[in-house]
C-alpha cells in the first residue's frame, strides 16, 4: 500500500499539505506576536507518533470493553545536539481517567500498540529510544 501526500509553498516558509479528505499548514512562520502559525515538521511527526497510538488503544480498549471516562496523550522528546537535529530519546505518557478503569486491559491496550500495531513506534524505535508511561487517574 503506498501513501501519498501533496505539499504545496503558501508563501515564506508556509506550506499547504494535503491528503484526501484534509489538510494543514505546515510552518516555520510567525505570527506578529511571535506564536507558530501552524505545525512544525519535527512537532508534526510526534503528532503522527500519538495519533497512531491513540487510534490503536482506542479502538482496542473499546474491543476490550474498557472504555475510560477520557484519555489523551503526550509526547515529550529531545532532540541531539548536532545537525542533523533528531529525536533520540521520546517519551509517550498515557493519561486515563475515569471511576473503576480497568487498569490490567488499559495496559494490555497500550502494550499491544506499542510492541504490535502502531507502525509510526516502529519507525522511531529505527533512530530513537522509546519510552512509555501509563497514568490512571481515578475520580468522580
Amino acid at each position: 500500500m503506498k501513501n501519498k501526500i501533496d505539499l504545496e509553498w503558501s508563501s515564506g516558509m508556509t506550506f499547504v499539505v494535503s491528503q484526501s479528505g484534509g489538510q494543514f499548514v505546515l510552518t516555520a512562520d510567525l505570527h506578529e506576536d511571535g506564536s507558530p502559525k501552524g505545525m512544525r515538521p519535527k512537532a508534526l511527526m510526534l503528532s503522527s507518533l500519538a495519533g497512531c497510538t491513540a487510534m490503536d488503544v482506542a479502538s482496542l480498549f473499546k474491543k476490550m470493553r474498557a472504555e475510560p471516562d477520557s484519555f489523551r496523550i503526550e509526547v515529550e522528546a529531545s532532540l541531539t545536539e548536532e545537525h542533523p537535529k533528531y529525536y533520540d530519546h521520546v517519551t509517550v505518557h498515557y493519561y486515563f481517567y475515569g471511576t473503576n478503569l480497568k487498569k490490567d486491559k488499559l495496559q494490555k491496550c497500550v502494550d499491544l500498540s506499542i510492541e504490535r500495531y502502531c507502525g509510526v513506534t516502529a519507525m522511531f524505535d529505527k533512530f530513537s529510544k522509546v519510552a512509555t508511561k501509563v497514568h490512571f487517574v481515578e475520580g468522580e
